[in-house]
Formats: structure tokens, C-alpha cells, sequence
């Protein structure tokens, strides 16, 4: 857990519902799944990013503000401006301008995210069947992309202009898609039913 999430249970009292579960049901689930001896081994969240890239606010910049707002309200932490690193003539874009909004959340407000988007947020989505296990980057990182931000209820519908698109990145210290796979599902990650050929992989089939 971050030094700033244990001054925080320490002054408070309060452990995120999700961290609980973590240390109580998916950290020995893991120990016995992969061999670990060590605790301290045991593949963890370490933060999670979340992203709103907004190519419309070169010409218009108030979207790119209500962006700014509107995840600061979801994340619960004030987000910072994302900015071109290269100039597209053909977009009209210049090195430098802003481009989007980022939020990097740790310890307990990472894991009160986490809760809300799994027991929340995506059982909100239309027609929604499970989020895909293909969406791994090879070293035990998941990136979800969120189609329209309005599934999180912290966001009041008739204020929002216009749905945004997000991206959530969960960084963990599994090092592997397969151990990252085992961490997320215990946390209650809704993964799409049916085996996929990350698992089939893992069987050595």
C-alpha cells in the first residue's frame, strides 16, 4: 500500500472495501495459484491511470475544460493537462497544445476507483457482456477503453455536454498477462465468458 494511503487508514480509520478483499481472498489465492512463498512477491495494484484524449479542443478549448472537470469528479483528484509532443500539420496541430487530461490514482483512492468501476461503472453499460481479456500489454498491465464516461454515476447527466471516451490503464506489478489475469478476476474484473487464448495459452494447449 502507498505511504499516502496508510496515513490516511491510519488517521482515519478507513481501508478501501476492495483492499480488504485483496488481502484477504486474492493475495492467498495467488500464493497457492503461482508457488508464491513470499508475500511481499505477490502481484499488486500499483496505480491507475486514467486518460481522456480530446483532438476536438484545438478548436475548441472549453471541451477539453469540461473534460478537466468532469474526470476530476470521477477520479476524485484533480487531473493534469495532457499536451502534443509533435506537431501535425495535416491536423493542424502544434507540439505543445493541449490535447487531453490525465489522472494517476494511488493507494486508497485508487482502490475506491477500482470498486466503483467494477461494481458500478460497467454493469451500467449497455448490452454488457464482460470486458475482454485481450487487452493486456505483455508485462501484467490492462488497459480498458470506456466509450462514453457517463456510466460513472458521479457524473450528472444533465451537466455533461457531450459523452467522452476514456481510457483506464491498471499497472501491476504481475510482470506476466497470466498473474495480472489471476489478480484483476479475484478482484471481481468482469471478464467476458468463454476461454480466451490468453487462458488457453496458460494451459498449454
Amino acid at each position: 500500500m502507498a505511504k499516502s494511503s496508510k496515513k490516511e487508514s491510519a488517521t482515519t480509520g478507513y481501508v478501501p472495501r476492495l483492499r480488504t478483499r485483496y488481502r484477504e481472498d486474492v493475495v492467498p489465492s495467488l500464493m497457492k495459484e503461482f508457488g508464491i512463498d513470499n508475500v511481499m512477491a505477490v502481484p499488486r495494484v500499483q496505480k491507475v491511470v486514467l486518460n481522456i484524449g480530446l483532438g476536438e479542443a484545438i478548436q475548441n478549448v472549453k471541451l477539453l475544460d469540461d473534460a478537466a472537470e468532469e474526470l476530476g469528479q470521477v477520479a476524485g483528484q484533480k487531473p493534469v493537462i495532457t499536451r502534443a509532443k509533435k506537431s501535425i500539420a495535416a491536423f493542424k496541430l502544434r507540439e505543445g497544445m493541449p490535447i487531453g487530461c490525465r489522472v494517476t490514482l494511488r493507494g486508497a483512492r485508487m482502490w475506491d476507483f477500482l470498486d466503483r468501476l467494477i461494481s458500478t461503472a460497467l454493469p451500467r453499460v449497455r448490452d454488457f457482456q464482460g470486458v475482454s481479456t485481450g487487452a493486456f500489454d505483455g508485462r501484467g498491465n490492462y488497459t480498458l477503453g470506456v466509450l462514453d464516461h457517463l456510466i460513472f454515476p458521479d457524473l450528472d447527466y444533465n451537466k455533461v455536454d457531450k459523452s467522452k471516451g476514456m481510457n483506464v490503464t491498471i499497472v501491476t506489478s504481475a510482470g506476466t498477462d497470466e498473474a495480472a489475469l489471476h489478480l484483476l478476476r479475484g478482484l471481481g474484473m468482469p471478464f467476458r465468458k468463454g476461454r480466451s487464448e490468453l487462458e488457453a495459452v496458460a494451459a498449454g494447449e
